[in-house]
């Protein structure tokens, strides 16, 4: 399963966590812990926000390294579809809607 983390630090907090991720060698950034795996992380320095993709087949996996970085930062955590699995999820909803 894929989920999609996004986050905005706070002003307060822009620097330490500058100084944090800035000081992580590429080995400990692309650690995300044990069973998760870190298709991508995107970020936007001027808003002080980004977005970042996981997959795991364990969701406390992901929270615990949500939990990582969610005292310097506002992260929302959600589970998201590629789009096979979108079209036929939505497949299903109309065809529920329809038994109605």
């Amino acid at each position: 399963m894929k989920f999609c983390a996004t986050y905005r630090v706070p002003h307060g907090n822009w620097r330490q966590v500058l100084q944090t991720f800035s000081s992580l060698t590429p080995e400990e950034r692309a650690d995300v812990g044990e069973g998760v795996a870190l298709i991508g992380r995107w970020h936007d320095m001027s808003s002080r926000s980004g977005v970042v993709i996981l997959e795991s087949d364990d969701a406390a996996a992901v929270q615990r390294f949500i939990g990582r970085w969610n005292s310097h930062m506002d992260i929302d955590l959600a589970p998201v579809l590629e789009d096979e699995e979108t079209a036929a999820v939505a497949k299903q909803i109309l065809a529920d809607h329809e038994a109605r």
